[in-house]
């Protein structure tokens, strides 16, 4: 396997599985920092800030800068900027896309104080029954609906439970919209990576558990990719995919 300049890591399945470090990534990346060789953090959870994610790394025994950490949180903040800056935002989310909204100067908006022109979705782990049901009214009402990524399950301690995307396909059928996503698959955040530190394509790889999620998203940015077996999509079944990865690994101790 060639050497590569950055190390791009999924967390939910690859780093760690909810509160437990997975032992071989911790050990992977304790190798690349004291080679002093970039890497960084690409995650579709949305519900925590940089800050958080970075104590969450802490207490399984990785020290890092937030400046590591890529979250869809933050890169759905800059889409909804470009595209909605004077646009009434209905949030349903927790702390990483609220603060990440807010740095932004956008208008945050209950369905009852004003008409929302945007519905934004993140992981929201104290969701309610009528938080589901004004995002699906703001939609029908001619709100358009932007989630922050498309997961529809992740790996825990205790098995698999429900992503953001369980949730935004709910209120999109309620609603019958097709949803816009901004995390992975998308290669933004890659992209933004890429542009902040100049690499180029061929010098980056995208290691993750998902392939619907990170391997398409490194397929689709175009740099080269690494499958682990350790969490959401089997070895066996990302084999019989149409595009395979570069790489398939039972964890990053092979590497």
């Amino acid at each position: 396997m060639k050497t590569y300049k950055a190390y791009c890591f999924d967390l939910d399945g690859t780093v760690y599985r909810g509160k437990e470090g997975i032992e071989s990534a911790v050990r992977f990346i304790h190798k690349l920092q004291n080679e002093q060789r970039d890497y960084f953090f690409v995650t579709n959870n949305s519900s925590k800030t940089p800050e958080q994610l970075q104590q969450i790394l802490a207490d399984i025994g990785i020290d890092t800068p937030t400046n590591r950490i890529y979250s869809s949180a933050l890169t759905t903040a800059k889409y909804v900027a470009q595209h909605h800056k004077e646009d009434n935002i209905f949030m349903i989310g927790s702390d990483g896309i609220r603060a990440a909204l807010e740095a932004q100067g956008l208008n945050l908006v209950d369905i009852d104080e004003a008409r929302p022109d945007v519905v934004v979705m993140g992981i929201d782990r104290t969701v309610d029954y009528m938080k589901l049901v004004k995002a699906s009214l703001a939609l029908q009402a001619g709100a358009k609906l932007i989630g922050t990524n498309e997961d529809i399950r992740f790996p825990s301690e205790l098995g698999f439970i429900p992503g953001n995307g369980s949730f935004v396909r709910l209120v999109a059928n309620v609603a019958q919209v097709e949803p816009t996503y901004v995390g992975k698959p998308s290669p933004v955040m890659l992209e933004v990576i890429q542009q902040e530190y100049g690499f180029q394509k061929d010098e980056m790889v995208m290691i993750g558990d998902n392939y619907d999620t990170d391997i398409l998203c490194g397929i689709r940015f175009g740099c080269d990719t690494i499958h682990v077996n350790t969490g959401v999509v089997s070895t066996e079944i990302v084999l019989q995919k149409e595009q395979i990865p570069t790489y398939c690994i039972e964890d990053l101790d092979a590497l």
